[in-house]
């Protein structure tokens, strides 16, 4: 419709005032190609991220606010629900996805090239000096896990574009903060590229990953599993 924007960039925060005040210029400059929004969906942030916002001013960034602490999978489907643009752009708010990069996630799918584009660390010209210590094994080992899946070579990355339109291919029911893995999965995109980046360390604030997280995302693995193995038993069965 006219007047939509042609990319919105869902942006769920939790407690990341430092890193956006760093972030919100550079988010700027990597959109000024673009009509474009940014969907910010807070869980109440005790340290004032929600007010940094608000304080920005004008239409480019919107803020959801929500009540508590409700987690990573179900702010990114919020932000899906807020967005209006044609591409979504999903990254996290710590600064280790690069908003220079966004660009090259959004044009293949304006372009018409591709439904779905993947920041990756793990092709041609990515690199990970973000991840350290047991990060560094947590994701090379869920990375392993996730591969009979699909077919990226980067299927733990959460920077990532989608057209809006694959939504409607796939009822998406996350647990905890792989949402690039659920959409490959369940809305089935394709095409779709994968494009290098450098993963860099926060810019503030503490990692969220725990072991809870961690916990989650096998239980996902087990819900994707199985959708693999039953609902294509499914629909093979309605055809």
């Amino acid at each position: 419709m006219p007047g939509e924007p042609e990319v919105s960039v869902v942006l769920p925060t939790y407690n990341e005032r430092g890193a956006l005040e760093l972030l919100h210029p550079r988010i700027i400059a990597a959109l000024a190609r673009f009509s474009s929004e940014v969907v910010v969906v807070d869980d109440s942030s005790p340290d004032g991220t929600g007010p940094f916002i608000t304080s920005r001013g004008g239409p480019t960034f919107r803020l959801i606010e929500r009540p508590g602490r409700l987690g990573l999978a179900s702010a990114v489907l919020e932000g899906f629900g807020e967005s209006r643009g044609r591409v979504i752009v999903v990254l996290d708010a710590d600064g280790s996805h690069p908003p220079e990069v966004i660009p090259n996630l959004v044009a293949p799918i304006l372009e018409g090239r591709a439904e779905f584009v993947l920041a990756s660390r793990r092709v041609a010209g990515g690199r990970a000096p973000g991840l350290v210590g047991w990060r560094r094994a947590v994701s090379s080992g869920g990375g392993l896990l996730a591969r009979p899946l699909v077919s990226v070579r980067d299927p733990m990355s959460g920077f990532f574009a989608l057209d809006r339109r694959i939504l409607s291919r796939g009822e998406l029911a996350p647990i905890g903060y792989k949402i690039a893995l659920e959409v490959l999965v369940r809305c089935r995109p394709r095409p779709f590229l994968e494009v290098p980046y450098t993963f860099a360390p926060r810019l503030a604030g503490e990692s969220k990953l725990g072991s809870g997280q961690i916990l989650d995302y096998v239980r996902h693995l087990g819900r994707l599993y199985a959708f693999r193995l039953f609902g294509a038993r499914r629909a093979s069965r309605t055809r």
